[in-house]
């Protein structure tokens, strides 16, 4: 696995080494360590919603 995580919504990538510093997210921060109220940058739908992306 990549780490990288997708939003089922939208399509959306969270990537851990990128992380997310509009959401104040420094990179590095793995998935499993992102708030709880984190939602999708791009839907706007909630941390819940997104699945592991599996190495192709």
């Amino acid at each position: 696995m990549s780490g990288k995580w997708e939003c089922l919504s939208c399509g959306h990538i969270y990537h851990p080494e990128l992380g997310a510093p509009e959401d104040g997210i420094p990179p590095g921060t793995p998935f499993a360590d992102l708030p709880e109220g984190w939602t999708c940058p791009e839907c706007g739908t909630h941390k819940g919603n997104f699945a592991p992306l599996k190495d192709n």
